[in-house]
């Protein structure tokens, strides 16, 4: 059976792989070659270095954003930064890439221009669009990291939220063993994730205040 021929392609294909299976230091070109079955000097002649890898693989995650626009900035908005979420948090070292690559690839340029002419096509002015698109940003990219970087197994949360409130004196801090009986508890039916709260919270709190100075 002929192999693929190797390609850029190919090669950001296989890094997601890698990274997604044992995250960023899992990535070297060595296992890379190794997953592609090639020498890791051919590599090279597709991609300049491991950075190259890097921006690429963080733009191909980029790629996988819903950026459906329609007359809606809020919804528009809204399903952006929901689908930003999930592609970060379907690969736990993204989000950290983030907003340390400052070389940006077509999509993730794309990604960002639809965000902005989406809050300046709903009327927003230059300075409220700024500061719109980087709270909205922000919000994505913090829950993201959180998650991600969550200290505790949820599968362990209930055993360790119990430790935790039998050591705890709850008449000193009652507000505090009663949110953590909330971790314990199933949510009501219909209540919304952090997420989607915070996101509400933002996008109604921009548009007030774009209501404020028009008026």
């Amino acid at each position: 059976m002929q192999r693929e021929p190797l390609s850029r392609d190919r090669v950001l294909e296989a890094a997601v792989g890698l990274a997604d299976g044992g995250g960023i230091a899992a990535l070297t070109m060595r296992k890379l070659a190794a997953e592609l079955g090639v020498e890791a000097m051919s590599l090279y002649h597709h991609v300049a270095n491991k950075d190259e890898i890097l921006d690429g693989i963080l733009d191909a995650i980029a790629a996988e954003i819903d950026l459906t626009e329609d007359d809606n900035w809020k919804a528009t908005t809204r399903r952006r930064a929901v689908s930003a979420k999930e592609a970060l948090l379907g690969h736990p070292w993204a989000s950290m890439l983030w907003v340390s690559r400052l070389n940006l690839g077509p999509a993730r340029m794309r990604y960002m221009d639809v965000a902005l002419r989406t809050f300046r096509d709903g009327g927003l002015d230059e300075a409220l669009t700024h500061h719109a698109y980087h709270v909205v940003e922000n919000h994505i990219v913090g829950y993201a990291m959180q998650q991600v970087s969550f200290a505790v197994d949820m599968n362990d949360l209930d055993g360790l939220a119990d430790e935790f409130l039998e050591q705890l004196p709850a008449d000193v801090y009652p507000d505090l063993a009663l949110h953590v009986r909330q971790h314990i508890g199933e949510p009501p039916p219909g209540t919304e994730s952090e997420f989607d709260f915070g996101l509400r919270l933002i996008l109604d709190g921009i548009e007030r205040i774009h209501h404020s100075m028009s008026v």
